[in-house]
């Protein structure tokens, strides 16, 4: 996705270029978020900074502290989600597809670059990286988010919650029996459970909440409070879809979760790790409950 939202760090210490570059990226009137560094040591302070997140780098491959492959090499080392387009001058195409090989998206030759080609290799540099991502950090069996996927996404989240001054819930849920359902009829049952107890989860949260399968039998999810009374709420639809499916008089088993919650203030110091060992000391408790009946 190329939008006014996407942020570009462009690496290159000729005025001129910066300036082309930047007159390239404000054509058509999108207006990209561009910084400039000059070195290869600002860029990897840039890009190291926790609160500054890019989304892509264009980056020369001649700059006063450093030059060539070990340029792209050290970018991308520090890059973290950032896709890195390299920009090369006249006859260094063979220099751009050794620096793809060493870890960049694509490569541009300085004097053949217009506008629209610019923004195409962002683009589709972009659109490779989110693809890659989303395999990344989604769980193969149900196509929930992956623990990885979640614990990213759930920081995001929260970051967002924290700056509106919103309250969110953070949920850990265990999916009961599903040892006996693998010993009782098998573990490809045991998978159909799971894909069900994926799809109860998306028929009782909103679109925007997020979910997770976090490995094995347990799953998480965090929601941004709207009302004072969300926590019962989410508990209510999980209870009722829940409900609906095990009404089938031709189910061999019942299908349930043991929940633990989280209620969190916009201002809560933990982090989603943190918050998801309380919930989960909160399910336990539950199960335990369960247990006992």
């Amino acid at each position: 996705m190329l939008d006014e939202r996407t942020r570009v760090l462009l690496v290159e210490d000729n005025p001129g270029d910066v300036r082309f570059v930047r007159e390239l990226l404000r054509e058509d009137g999108l207006e990209l978020q561009v910084s400039h560094v000059s070195t290869v040591r600002e860029a990897i302070e840039h890009l190291s900074a926790e609160k500054l997140d890019t989304d892509a780098v264009l980056l020369d491959l001649s700059l006063p502290d450093e030059t060539g492959l070990n340029t792209v090499r050290r970018i991308v080392s520090v890059a973290r989600e950032a896709v890195v387009v390299v920009m090369t001058g006249d006859g260094d195409e063979e220099l751009g597809l050794r620096a793809m090989e060493a870890g960049a998206q694509d490569y541009l030759v300085k004097s053949q670059v217009t506008a629209p080609l610019l923004r195409r290799a962002l683009r589709f540099a972009l659109g490779r990286q989110f693809a890659r991502r989303q395999m990344q950090h989604t769980d193969d069996l149900t196509h929930l988010s992956n623990r990885r996927g979640f614990l990213l996404l759930a920081e995001q989240q929260i970051k967002v919650a924290r700056r509106q001054k919103q309250p969110f819930l953070v949920l850990f849920m265990d999916l009961d029996q599903l040892k006996r359902v693998n010993d009782t009829f098998g573990h490809a049952e045991g998978n159909r459970a799971l894909v069900e107890a994926a799809e109860v989860l998306r028929g009782s949260f909103r679109q925007s909440d997020l979910l997770a399968r976090y490995g094995g039998d347990e799953f998480a999810a965090l929601s941004l409070c709207s009302g004072p009374s969300d926590a019962e709420v989410v508990r209510a639809r999980l209870d009722t879809v829940l409900a609906r499916i095990n009404g089938n008089p031709d189910r061999a088993y019942p299908l349930g979760f043991s929940v633990g919650m989280v209620t969190c203030l916009a201002d809560e110091p933990a982090n989603i790790e943190q918050l998801l060992e309380r919930a989960d000391t909160l399910m336990y408790l539950e199960k335990k409950r369960k247990a006992m009946r």
